[in-house]
């Protein structure tokens, strides 16, 4: 055994001995002690609920409130004294008698195992000290205890306690405490949540009601016990509350979700409406596919990288209401919401809009176009010559193969036709906010959305040109003043239902045999269109696709950005995390495919040509027109100029920016490559 430590122990507890010897109680009432504002008296929290009524969590206040003695039950007030100084009462500030006891453990031990701390002392090294064991701390907390003993009356020194003591979980004080674990005010706290409060400030990681099942029960146990040792209770109210099960209020479900909500709520009423708080909230979730959008993104994006990050986000097409919000792989490491508020440029899934934007100008899907590079002048003797995904040329498509393939050439050039400022009103009209100053690399995605803008430009092409607007809130009603508060659905007709079907049917062929053809087979069960996304050096992978009923928006890449190595694209990476959570979220709804609108011209083609399907043509394929659109001369067979069939490239992986220039390229051209 340590002979200088047991020494120093024994000085140190006959000086404290000594010291409280000496002390005459003194104390008088003192004002004004309470360090935080009082809890309001009829405080309930914000409870939120998904849209079939299931209870999904609480927002809270994140102030601390002070609770007056006379607001704390006197069961809570008994059951601590009893388990934690039972002679809170009689002493001066430090135990004498528990200094002793502690003292012979200690020495035994040769260590400070034991503190002998009274409530006096555990509140002075709460609020003033910190909780290391030594034996200069432990004298430091015995003489201001003595000296707090003598400011302050026992019940003003109990309710200081109670308000700077430790709960677990984040909850400083009583009020925290009987509002996270079980949504009241410590008044309303009944006498079984009392005991199991009681035995949580000697280990709150252990003991709060959140943790193990057997050990905090043991814990409650031990309260009940020493109260009825002190003849406080009966031990037949021992046992009954012992036997009394204590529901407690389980952590909040999607975080995600519950804080954007929040934001959404003080956007509306204030900040000051969760300190108020008395509302309960219907929101749009589908608890059930925000549970299945969790956990298919956390699995998915971990697989790939522990760092990396993501998003998905869910609506309903036909309300625009947000099914499900995952703003990132772990809340509670990085509460930041990628969904709603990360920008990142979208890479090719910004290319439908400009397909669509040329469709609403009178272009037609079947008209053929040239991947021969060009190069555009950007000014200060400045070259741009935007090429395809690894420089291959494929001569001339439609524009229908063109998006299905992803092909940057003629992305470009038609967005050239279309003109940047009518492009960028066309976006801002199904909800993308773009700078028409980034020109014509605009076709590649150079500029940055959030993964909520580039969903809701998409959900016109599935609603037939009809943009809602994504709701997070649907109801909320006021506890306090039984009041209602209904927010309708926003939608607004953007595109016409022509367009929007001829781009969800070229969508369709991404799926088929483009760049996400790995989605074939569940097009084959659920009708569904979609685009992916690469950005420079693989930086970012996105999907968006939509069946008739819900479309959903994935999106990867790490928060600063950098590479995600070679194949991270938005077919490989993105797309499979989008079927995984598709697959489910679908079964429960109809299987029905996009009606098609009455003024959408359906007419066979030479697909070759783009002309009218002549009887020999060797392949026809039936396309379709916004009317007006539709050609009107027949394939050239006989005679005149030769128009040869293209035949279809092979499919590419998506294609990123920024590849280094082929050998004997010329400066200053320069290149950017995206899917």
């Amino acid at each position: 055994m340590n002979f200088r430590f047991c020494r120093k122990v024994t000085l140190f507890g006959l000086l404290v001995i000594g010291m409280a010897a000496c002390i005459v109680p003194s104390a008088l009432a003192q004002e004004g002690f309470a360090a935080y504002s009082h809890l309001p008296p009829s405080y309930s929290s914000i409870k939120v609920f998904d849209s079939k009524g299931q209870f999904v969590g609480r927002l809270l206040p994140e102030k601390r409130y002070w609770v007056s003695i006379d607001r704390i039950p006197a069961f809570l007030q008994k059951a601590v004294i009893a388990v934690e100084d039972s002679r809170f009462y009689e002493h001066n500030g430090i135990d004498v008698r528990g200094i002793a006891r502690a003292l012979v453990k200690d020495v035994v031990k040769g260590r400070m195992a034991e503190g002998g701390s009274t409530i006096t002392q555990q509140l002075i090294k709460n609020k003033f000290l910190s909780s290391e064991k030594s034996i200069d701390r432990k004298l430091k907390e015995g003489v201001m205890a003595m000296d707090f003993e003598k400011k302050y009356t026992k019940k003003q020194i109990l309710e200081m306690y109670f308000n700077e003591i430790y709960y677990g979980n984040g909850a400083w004080g009583i009020a925290q405490a009987a509002r996270i674990y079980f949504d009241k005010s410590p008044q309303e706290l009944t006498e079984a949540e009392c005991s199991l409060l009681a035995g949580v400030p000697k280990n709150p990681g252990r003991y709060n009601p959140l943790g193990k099942a057997e050990e905090v029960s043991r814990r409650r146990a031990v309260v009940l016990k020493r109260m009825a040792d002190l003849n406080m209770i009966t031990t037949r109210q021992q046992q009954k509350l012992k036997a009394q099960r204590v529901a407690v209020t389980r952590g909040g479900q999607a975080p995600y979700y519950l804080a954007h909500i929040k934001g959404k709520l003080i956007e509306q009423f204030g900040p000051q409406v969760i300190e108020q708080g008395g509302l309960e909230v219907t929101a749009a979730m589908d608890l059930e596919l925000q549970k299945l959008a969790e956990k298919t993104l956390h699995d998915g994006v971990k697989r790939i990288s522990p760092q990396m990050e993501g998003a998905l986000l869910c609506l309903d097409t036909n309300t625009g209401d947000v099914l499900a919000a995952v703003g990132g792989t772990d809340y509670k490491q990085s509460p930041y919401n990628r969904a709603f508020f990360a920008k990142r440029q979208p890479g090719s899934t910004i290319k439908p809009l400009i397909y669509a934007a040329a469709l609403e100008k009178g272009i037609a899907t079947s008209s053929i176009w040239s991947d021969t590079p060009v190069a555009y002048n950007r000014g200060n003797n400045e070259v741009w010559k935007p090429l395809n995904y690894g420089r291959e040329q494929y001569g001339e498509l439609s524009l229908r193969q063109a998006l299905a393939y992803s092909n940057n050439v003629i992305t470009v050039k038609l967005l050239d036709t279309v003109g940047v400022p009518y492009f960028v009103d066309f976006a801002g009209k199904v909800g993308l906010p773009l700078r028409a100053e980034n020109g014509l690399s605009l076709a590649l995605g150079s500029d940055e959305v959030t993964l909520n803008e580039l969903v809701r430009a998409y959900s016109p092409f599935a609603t037939g040109g009809l943009r809602p607007e994504p709701r997070t809130i649907i109801r909320i009603y006021d506890r306090n003043r039984r009041t209602w508060t209904e927010n309708p659905p926003v939608i607004t007709p953007v595109l016409s239902p022509a367009t929007a079907y001829i781009s969800t049917q070229m969508l369709k062929d991404v799926m088929t045999y483009g760049t996400a053809k790995g989605l074939k087979k569940f097009t084959q069960l659920y009708p569904a269109a979609g685009k992916t996304g690469t950005t420079d050096d693989y930086r970012d992978a996105w999907f968006v696709g939509y069946t008739p009923g819900i479309i959903t928006g994935v999106w990867l890449g790490y928060d600063k950005p950098k590479p995600g190595g070679k194949g991270f694209t938005g077919g490989t990476v993105a797309a499979p995390i989008w079927e995984r959570f598709m697959r489910q979220a679908v079964t429960s709804r109809p299987v029905a495919d996009f009606q098609k609108p009455e003024m959408v011209v359906s007419v066979a083609i030479d697909p070759a040509t783009g002309y009218l399907a002549a009887p020999d043509c060797p392949d026809k394929r039936d396309e379709l027109f916004i009317p007006g659109t539709q050609p009107t001369e027949y394939c050239l067979q006989h005679g005149g100029e030769a128009l040869n069939p293209v035949a279809m490239p092979p499919v590419q992986p998506e294609a990123p920016e920024g590849q280094p220039a082929p050998e004997g390229a010329q400066e200053p051209i320069q290149e950017e490559i995206k899917e």
